[in-house]
C-alpha cells in the first residue's frame, strides 16, 4: 500500500482495554499508510469493544455516525464507591451491600429508564472554559457539570453476584449518544444508598453497526473495509439519482421538485453504479447536497 492512499471506508475495530482511542486511530494510521483516519466516538482506556474509524474519504460520514445509539454490556459494583465513577479511580467510600435485595435493585433500576437527567462523571471529556473536565479534576480543580438528557431505551441486570460486602451486576444498556454509563453506575448506587462504581465496559453497538464485524486491531488492515455508500444508506437510508442528478449535485444545484422522494430530512444520494455521490438534504419541495464526497475518494 506503500504510496498509494488506500481506499476511502469505514473499518469496525473491536478495541482492546488499556488503550486510548487516539491509540487505537494511530495504529490503525499506520496500519493503512495514511493519516486521513479519524473516529465515531471515543473510548475509555478501560472499555473495550466496538470503534467506528472512517479512512481518507470516508471521515466525513463519521459525524452522521456519532449521534446513533449505541449498546453496552457492563459490570456495576454496588457498595464501593471510586472518585471517578469506574475500576480507574481512586476509592472514595465502601459500604455494606449484602442485606440490598434483588428487588429493590430491579426497583432502583426503573428511574434510570427513559427520558432521564444526567450528570456527567467528573472525569469526562467535556469541556469546561475550555479544558476537559479530566484534566480539571487532575488538577485538583472541583468543577460542576450540568445535567444532559439522554434517552435510556434498556437497563436490564443479566446476572448478579455476591461475594461479601459487595454485589456485582452484569448489564446490558441501549442508550442514546451521550450518554455516560459511569454515571449510571454511580446513580444506581447512590439510590440504594451503598454506592457504585463501574468495573467492566464494553460497547458491542453503534446504530446498526455491531461488534461481530469488527477487526481485531492486531491486523486491521485485513479486515475488509465498508463501503461509504452502504454506510451511509444503513445510516441515514437511500436516495436513488441518475447519472444526470449525481452530475447536478456534484455540481451545487438542487433537484427541483425532488423532495418527495425523500423518506426522510436527508439520506445517501447513491448514483446508478452504486457509488455516494454525497449526503442530500430536504430543501422545500427540492433537494440539496449537504455533503459531497470528493471525486477521487467515493468507494
Amino acid at each position: 500500500m506503500a504510496g498509494e492512499a488506500p481506499r476511502p471506508g469505514i473499518l469496525l475495530v473491536d478495541k482492546p482495554g488499556g488503550m486510548t482511542s487516539h491509540d487505537v486511530v494511530a495504529r490503525a494510521r499506520r496500519a493503512f499508510g495514511t493519516r486521513k483516519i479519524g473516529h465515531a466516538g471515543t473510548l475509555d482506556p478501560m472499555a473495550t469493544g466496538l470503534l467506528v474509524l472512517g479512512i481518507e474519504g470516508a471521515t466525513r460520514l463519521l459525524t452522521f455516525v456519532v449521534g446513533l445509539d449505541k449498546t453496552y454490556l457492563a459490570t456495576i459494583r454496588l457498595g464501593v464507591s471510586t472518585d471517578s465513577d469506574d475500576a480507574d479511580g481512586t476509592v472514595t467510600a465502601e459500604a455494606d451491600a449484602s442485606a440490598i435485595p434483588s428487588e429493590a435493585i430491579y426497583a432502583a433500576l426503573e428511574p434510570l429508564r427513559g427520558a432521564i437527567s444526567q450528570v456527567p462523571s467528573r472525569v469526562s471529556a467535556i469541556k469546561v472554559d475550555g479544558k476537559r473536565a479530566y484534566a480539571l479534576a487532575r488538577e485538583g480543580i472541583e468543577v460542576e457539570l450540568a445535567p444532559r438528557e439522554v434517552v435510556i431505551s434498556r437497563f436490564d441486570v443479566l446476572a448478579e453476584r455476591r461475594e461479601g460486602a459487595v454485589i456485582d451486576l452484569d448489564v446490558v444498556v441501549d442508550c442514546s449518544s451521550g450518554t455516560y454509563i459511569r454515571s449510571l453506575a454511580r446513580d444506581l448506587g447512590t439510590s440504594l444508598g451503598v454506592g457504585g462504581h463501574l468495573t467492566a465496559l464494553r460497547r458491542t453497538r453503534v446504530g446498526p453497526f455491531g461488534i461481530e464485524g469488527a477487526a481485531s486491531l492486531d491486523a486491521p488492515a485485513a479486515t475488509p473495509l465498508l463501503a461509504p455508500a452502504a454506510v451511509a444508506e444503513a445510516v441515514l437510508g437511500r436516495f436513488d439519482v441518475s447519472a444526470d442528478e449525481a452530475r447536478d449535485l456534484r455540481h451545487g444545484k438542487r433537484l427541483g421538485g425532488a423532495a418527495a422522494r425523500l423518506a426522510g430530512p436527508r439520506a445517501a444520494a447513491i448514483d446508478p453504479d452504486g457509488v455516494l455521490v454525497g449526503i442530500v438534504e430536504r430543501r422545500a419541495a427540492d433537494v440539496k447536497s449537504a455533503m459531497n464526497m470528493p471525486e477521487e475518494q467515493r468507494g
